[in-house]
Parts: C-alpha cells; structure tokens; sequence
C-alpha cells in the first residue's frame, strides 16, 4: 500500500513540475509580448487603451455614424501586419469583410468596435496569446505580435456598399453608364437588331466576367460562346440583358447581391460586385 502511495505522490510531483514549466513559459511569452508592444508604442509616440485581457486599441479616425453595437452588421476593410511591417492580410480593393459585430473574430476586434460610430478606423495591436500563439497561421509565424487597422464603412447595407464601389469605379475610369431599377449599371456599345431578350430567351453569347479590380475570372475564348437560358443565369445579367437586341454589345456593373452574394467561387471572393463585356451572339425565344 506504501509502494502504490510513494508512486503515486512522484507522479502528482511530476505533474506539478510540468504544469509549472508551461505556465512559466505562457507568462515568459505574455511578458516578451507586452515588452514588444510596450517598445513599439513609445517609439512611435502612440497613445493607447489597453484592456484587461492584454491588448491595445486606439481610435484612429472617428466616425459620424451611429454607434456600432453587438447586435449591428458592420462593414470593414481590414489590413493585418507584423510590429515591424510585414504586410499578413490586406481586404481586397473594391471589397470587404462584413459580419455582425458580434460575431467579428478575434473578440478582441468586437471590443475596439463596440460603440464606436460608423465610418470610423480603429488600431488594434494583440499579443501572440490572443492572435495565433504558438503555431501562427497562414503567413503569421509563431508568436507574432501583430496590429490590425479596421476600417469601417458609414453603410449598413451590402448593397449600399456595392454601390458605392461601382460608382467609385465609373468616376475613376471616366465611364458614363445607365443604371436601371435593379441597380445595374449598364454601358451599350452597340446597339442590336432582330430578336429581343425576354425572360424565356434561350442566349448565345461571347463574355469576359472581372471583379472591379480588374482580376478576370472568366471568359469565352476566341469563337467559343456561352449558349443558356437566361433565367439560369445570375440575377444581373437578367436584369442587365432583358430588352436587349441580338447583335448588341453592353457592359455590366452588377452589384454582389444580383451576382454570387455571400457565396465565394474560386476566383470571386463573396460579396464581389462584377463587371461584365457581353456580346449577344444569337438571342431565341
């Protein structure tokens, strides 16, 4: 009975040691880590909250929104980089990141949003133990520092927002487009004849779909065409292509909604508006 308590007792010890050994390697890290930051603020002069849970957050630019609260959807640009500044993570141009508030990850991004009003920019700097630890992520190496800008929109809506994109888009290229009851934006370079579009048209048509960055994403190749019904296609080039004459030749702006939405494709991050050339090879109806 002696031998069995004796065993038992160097195990309890040696579990004591162990647990001692992580958790002076977890305050070890935590002390590395607020050093870090602690050097990166004074150097560059920045005044900062730090929370209770360890980081840092500091409104850079105030919005005139309301203020955002946890139940709200909340529209932002998010740019993501180490104290020394490599560049993780950048939202793509002419996108953005967009989830209730509450439901933002890391929670540390949900407290540096609360109540502060829409369209304004935040500065959050996490110590590895809140961002990715020990096995970083992605292109974060292990215990990284890292500081994270969000920039958020005045807009509550996506469609608010996709607007918005589309219009920055024409004004930046110098096009002057329609824009129709459904919110796309159409450009006619030519003008068709013959059969119309109607919404039990079967199209042929030959087409080049990019994102507003000008990434392509898909395209007819030399004579190859697209034929479908129309109704099987997105929302947008219903909208865009109904009245239209065989012959014609029109650009779209569609706005993410009558597009893929919420739904990412290989080549279309969700929430993309897109830019179509169409040409309409043979309308039937």
């Amino acid at each position: 009975m002696r031998k069995k308590i004796s065993l038992y007792g160097v195990a309890l010890l040696g579990m004591l040691v162990l647990f001692n050994s992580c958790k002076k390697e977890y305050e070890s890290i935590e002390s590395i880590d607020e050093a870090k930051i602690q050097a990166y603020i004074k150097a560059n002069n920045l005044t900062m909250t730090k929370d209770p849970a360890g980081f840092y957050y500091q409104v850079l630019t105030p919005g005139s929104g309301a203020p955002m609260l946890n139940k709200d959807s909340v529209f932002y640009n998010l740019a993501i980089k180490s104290l020394s500044g490599v560049s993780y993570y950048t939202t793509a141009g002419y996108s953005n990141e967009g989830t209730y508030l509450g439901y933002i990850s890391p929670a540390s991004y949900r407290t540096a949003l609360e109540n502060v009003a829409r369209g304004s920019k935040v500065r959050v700097i996490l110590p590895s133990y809140l961002a990715y630890g020990k096995n970083g992520t992605g292109m974060v190496p292990s215990n990284e520092v890292i500081m994270a800008e969000l920039s958020t929109f005045a807009q509550t809506r996506q469609w608010e927002l996709d607007d918005k994109y589309i219009t920055d888009f024409l004004t930046s290229k110098s096009l002057t487009a329609t824009k129709l009851p459904s919110r796309v934006y159409r450009i006619v370079s030519q003008v068709g004849s013959g059969e119309a579009v109607d919404i039990g048209s079967t199209i042929t048509v030959k087409y080049t779909g990019r994102l507003l960055n000008g990434t392509v994403f898909d395209q007819s190749v030399g004579e190859a065409t697209l034929v479908s019904p129309i109704s099987s296609l997105i929302k947008g080039w219903e909208a865009g292509l109904l009245g239209m004459q065989k012959g014609a030749k029109v650009r779209l702006f569609i706005p993410s909604d009558l597009g893929y939405g919420l739904a990412a494709q290989t080549s279309i991050p969700a929430s993309s508006s897109l830019d179509f050339d169409i040409e309409l090879v043979d309308v039937a109806n």
